[in-house]
């Protein structure tokens, strides 16, 4: 389900059926909630009869919509990493954190529309192993730290595949190329851990999974290895550009000035055909996004 976030095939949502039950993987934003019931409506799922919410990490264009759709769907529960739940049963410090780095309330609410809280006895902390069962198909959660801490991974053994949020990264359907998805990373603020980060790409591989499910954007099906290794190396091509950006007051610049330039390079390897100002249009969010996550990274390096 496409949550209606920024504009098209930027966000994904996902139903996963299982006997009389369902889930809902990611919410989008509190404006992605049509969409959702619309999606359910469409497949013949009745709200009543989703037991989960689940969401992979509660950066806003994954959860902010929980709190909303949970007052939407009577019997579903909130299924949310440990170091998560507390900021979806009171938003507050996670709005104003989210306001530091998009520029404002005025500018968040634009974004992710009203969020509101879940209530506590609907929120389900998820620690590593949990099994969430869904009427004879069963879910299994996995911590994955790396692109933030109180991320997860769902793992569908029923279709070999991990429902990703940001560990495996981003990839846009339309810059993909002969069935070739390009790879691309989310190191957005703040706890960016590229360590961490690749430690939780090999333990999916270790499952030997053959989809993974993308919240940015959609399934990619086949030469699984192939698509991690790509992320990962670009991975390694943003710590370099830090790493190399000067520091004090402009290295936010120059590390979004790098990070554009690795970008072109790694479209232009693959023989892509668009003109520069269609890719970076498309990855500016991105582009500022991680930007800012890699100069908070480097700060941390320094107190380290």
């Amino acid at each position: 389900m496409d949550t209606g976030y920024v504009r098209p095939g930027t966000a994904a949502a996902w139903i996963v059926k299982g006997g009389a039950s369902a889930a809902v993987i990611e919410t989008g934003t509190a404006r992605s909630v049509p969409h959702l019931l619309a999606a359910l409506a469409a497949h013949g799922i009745a709200p009543r009869t989703v037991s989960h919410v689940i969401v992979t990490h509660v950066h806003l264009d994954h959860a902010a919509g929980a709190g909303a759709l949970l007052a939407r769907l009577p019997a579903a529960k909130l299924v949310v990493h440990p170091r998560g739940a507390r900021h979806m049963i009171d938003p507050s410090r996670l709005l104003t954190g989210a306001a530091e780095v998009y520029g404002g309330m005025e500018a968040i609410r634009a974004l992710y529309g009203d969020v509101v809280p879940a209530p506590a006895d609907r929120v389900i902390e998820a620690p590593e192993g949990t099994l969430v069962e869904l009427g004879g198909r069963t879910l299994r959660i996995l911590d994955t730290p790396g692109h933030a801490k109180h991320h997860f991974v769902v793992h569908d053994p029923a279709t070999r595949g991990f429902f990703t949020g940001d560990t495996f990264g981003i990839s846009y359907r339309e810059f993909d190329d002969a069935g070739r998805p390009f790879m691309y990373p989310t190191t957005t603020p703040v706890q960016f851990d590229p360590p961490a980060l690749r430690a939780s790409v090999e333990r999916m591989l270790a499952e030997k999974p053959g989809r993974m499910y993308l919240t940015h954007y959609g399934m990619i099906e086949g030469r699984i290895p192939e698509a991690a290794a790509a992320m990962l190396e670009a991975v390694d091509g943003h710590v370099a550009v830090a790493r190399a950006a000067p520091p004090g007051p402009g290295r936010q610049a120059a590390i979004r000035a790098g990070l554009e330039d690795q970008l072109l390079g790694l479209l232009s390897r693959r023989g892509w055909k668009g003109t520069r100002e269609e890719a970076l249009d498309a990855y500016a969010a991105d582009l500022d996004l991680n930007s800012q996550g890699l100069a908070v990274w480097m700060e941390s390096q320094v107190k380290a």
